[in-house]
């Protein structure tokens, strides 16, 4: 292993570690911190509780020109998936099979005669 690679490679394994270990510590500290907001919070509620929520409002909040449209997208896509769980799909194989095997034969009358055709003017 050469100089440079040595090097850089040192510096790699450096780094990542005080990277791991910075990042632990870190995660470490956000944990401790939540645990002793919420236990702050705990003890608040013991002492003096919070005061009661008012009652909500006796109206209804109409749903936005965004919200219909998602809510009319959404029952579009629900009834096309509907319909694609509603297809008998060994039917449509049929049909389909019909469908290729009569273009096939149509070509190969088709080609038939064209040879029928350059086989009569010979």
């Amino acid at each position: 292993m050469g100089f440079t690679t040595g090097l850089l490679g040192g510096i790699t394994l450096t780094t990542s570690l005080l990277y791991i270990s910075l990042r632990l510590h870190t995660d470490n500290r956000a944990h401790q911190s939540a645990l002793l907001r919420q236990q702050s919070t705990l003890l608040k509620n013991i002492v003096a509780p919070p005061p009661p929520t008012p009652a909500p409002l006796p109206r209804e909040v109409r749903a936005g020109v965004l919200e219909s449209a998602k809510d009319r997208w959404n029952a579009e896509l629900e009834r096309n998936v509907r319909s694609v769980q509603n297809v008998d799909w060994e039917e449509w194989g049929r049909w389909a099979e019909d469908g290729v095997s009569r273009m096939w034969r149509r070509a190969l009358a088709k080609s038939q005669e064209a040879v029928d055709r350059a086989a009569g003017k010979a």
